[in-house]
């Protein structure tokens, strides 16, 4: 099947933009059945390029004040902490896995700054 390039209307800014022959073949390869209604730019803004959007691509994910187990910094983490649960900056996070490696099958804990 032999594919030319089409301008399509995007849904979210109203600019045109193109859907290349290549995009067409690669959209037909894969098996697609409906053409892109969004830009480059508005894909990768809804898709969370910004990277504050969960993994699974829904909501931005909550952040959760806490205070660094080891060093006393004040921190936010991507989940509540446990109390009695140790909780890291990441400073500190990164110093104890440079220090050595963990028990089998024990999780580490997470941080994000």
């Amino acid at each position: 099947m032999s594919f030319q390039d089409k301008v399509l209307t995007c849904r979210d800014c109203g600019k045109e933009f193109l859907f290349s022959a290549g995009e067409q073949a690669f959209y037909a390869e894969k098996g697609f059945q409906n053409e892109p209604t969004r830009c480059r730019n508005c894909r990768a803004t809804r898709k969370g390029a910004s990277g504050t959007v969960s993994p699974d691509g829904g909501a931005p994910r909550s952040l959760y004040p806490a205070v660094c187990s080891e060093c006393g910094k004040e921190t936010q983490v991507p989940f509540r902490p446990t109390a009695g649960k140790p909780v890291y900056c990441r400073e500190c996070f990164q110093r104890r896995g440079s220090a050595g490696a963990r028990p089998a099958g024990r999780r580490s804990p997470a941080y994000l700054d």
